[in-house]
């Protein structure tokens, strides 16, 4: 199983890319920092990463009517890196 699953791009995102050089990952929930940054420099070979952070985000309760009644459920918990570089730029756009 692949250690990076995607990036995440949002407004929020794209402002700490501009200014602070962070990039956000959705990444495989049991991996590890270590793991994290090997797989992002083994990836962008021209990136040197600095610090990774991450956060194991929770599941939310979600519920729609329909002609049967109300339907519940939840969203899934997934885990999310943000990594801080100490030079070079990732193009996340070259990749869709």
């Amino acid at each position: 199983m692949s250690i990076l699953i995607q990036p995440l791009i949002t407004e929020k995102l794209t402002r700490l890319q501009e200014v602070h050089q962070q990039y956000a990952f959705e990444v495989a929930k049991n991996s590890t920092k270590p793991q994290i940054k090997k797989a992002i420099e083994q990836r962008y070979p021209d990136v040197k990463v600095s610090r990774v952070n991450t956060m194991i985000v929770p599941s939310k309760p979600k519920g729609r009517f329909t002609k049967s009644g109300f339907v519940s459920g939840r969203s899934r918990s997934w885990k999310k890196a943000i990594i801080t570089l100490k030079e070079g730029e990732i193009d996340l756009f070259s990749e869709i």
